[in-house]
């Protein structure tokens, strides 16, 4: 027994104390962690990605014109299964139009690769779909004010709700949705065989132009991409390896074929195809690639 002042106590009393107070924490832990597990899916409903730092001017920034592109395996897997539930990419999407909520993505995904393997740009005029062939134009309205734009579809989603649609940014800063984060929309396909301009930023109502048809592209003009844009194919922890690929695949392009030689210790030998003037040179030969077996390859800017 110790004393101290008007207090007394046992080390057998403070052993059990501190068991005590240990089943104590133990409880209160396991009721917060069945609390946190019955909110875990209301904070991924209610989880938002974010736009630029700052409120930036989009008026500058120009819709697509829809036109006829080819379209690649990458990102028009059909039948596809996320979340437990199958999807089927149309193989026929004229004639397309539904009616649903829009929500749209920002900073989280800024700069990762669509499902095509483009880079994904917020500040672009892009959209994400479940089921609309990639890439695909269509026009998008918000039915709450009646603004209206076109966007490009270059990816997969979104896969939550009841949502038809996920836009960049700027799309969904077009249609004065940013800040809600939703709207309720009408999502109308776009056939580029026979589209014919219709006045930016006008409701879907709008008498359509006098513009001149989409054309169809013969060659890879009008479809730019960033100066530094490659294809990485492969890379190999040997020079030999490398270099051995590099051989095969500059007798299948015209464009450049290089190995970026490793800068640290246990990197890897990286075989890039590039720099590409355009998207659709880009996915001609990245089609090819995959025709021909080779390793599936990425777009890398250097």
């Amino acid at each position: 027994m110790q004393t101290h002042g008007r207090f007394s106590y046992s080390h057998a009393g403070v052993v059990s104390l501190n068991v005590f107070k240990k089943s104590l924490l133990i409880l209160w832990l396991s009721s917060l962690t069945f609390i946190l597990s019955g909110c875990q899916s209301l904070w991924i409903s209610e989880e938002k990605d974010s736009g630029p730092g700052r409120p930036m001017d989009v008026s500058h920034i120009k819709e697509p014109v829809p036109r006829e592109e080819l379209r690649t395996i990458a990102g028009n897997k059909t039948p596809y299964k996320v979340l437990g539930k199958t999807y089927n990419v149309l193989k026929e999407p004229k004639g397309y139009r539904e009616k649903g909520v829009a929500s749209w993505y920002g900073k989280k995904f800024h700069g990762r690769r669509t499902s095509n393997g483009e880079i994904y740009d917020m500040y672009g005029m892009t959209a994400a779909h479940k089921t609309l062939p990639i890439p695909s134009y269509v026009r998008v309205t918000n039915t709450d004010n009646n603004r209206s734009v076109i966007v490009r579809v270059n990816d997969r989603g979104p896969f939550h709700g009841n949502r038809v649609i996920d836009l960049t940014y700027t799309a969904a800063k077009k249609l004065g949705y940013q800040k809600r984060g939703t709207a309720n929309v009408a999502v109308e396909y776009i056939d580029p065989a026979t589209y014919h301009g219709v006045t930016s930023q006008s409701p879907a109502s709008t008498v359509r132009g006098k513009g001149t048809k989409a054309p169809t592209p013969k060659d890879s003009a009008g479809y730019a991409l960033p100066a530094n844009t490659y294809l990485q194919v492969g890379a190999f922890g040997k020079s030999k390896a490398a270099h051995g690929l590099k051989i095969k695949l500059a007798k299948m392009t015209k464009v450049a074929v290089k190995v970026k030689r490793p800068r640290a210790w246990k990197a890897l030998y990286k075989v890039l195809v590039g720099p590409f003037d355009n998207n659709l040179q880009l996915l001609q030969f990245r089609q090819r690639l995959k025709d021909e077996n080779y390793p599936s390859p990425h777009v890398v800017h250097q």
